[in-house]
């Protein structure tokens, strides 16, 4: 499990699977969340606004981030 800072009090759901490199594009992010191929704290997600904060967990195809405080 990889561990992601983030510096503010959450990040977008999709912002987040940009950041973390995980896909290429925003549009790519809103996909892969309207297709429903991602898990937030263990549960698919297909709101690509949810605000994402620290001590949650998304994954995403083989890769799992944990959200940390900075």
């Amino acid at each position: 499990m990889e561990k992601i800072a983030i510096e503010t009090e959450y990040i977008k759901l999709d912002a987040l699977l940009k950041f973390a490199a995980l896909v290429g594009t925003g549009g790519e992010a809103k996909m892969v969340v309207a297709d429903g191929l991602v898990k937030v704290n263990g549960e698919v997600c297909t709101m690509r606004g949810k605000k994402i904060r620290p001590g949650d967990t998304v994954s995403f195809d083989r890769f799992t981030i944990e959200v940390v405080p900075a």
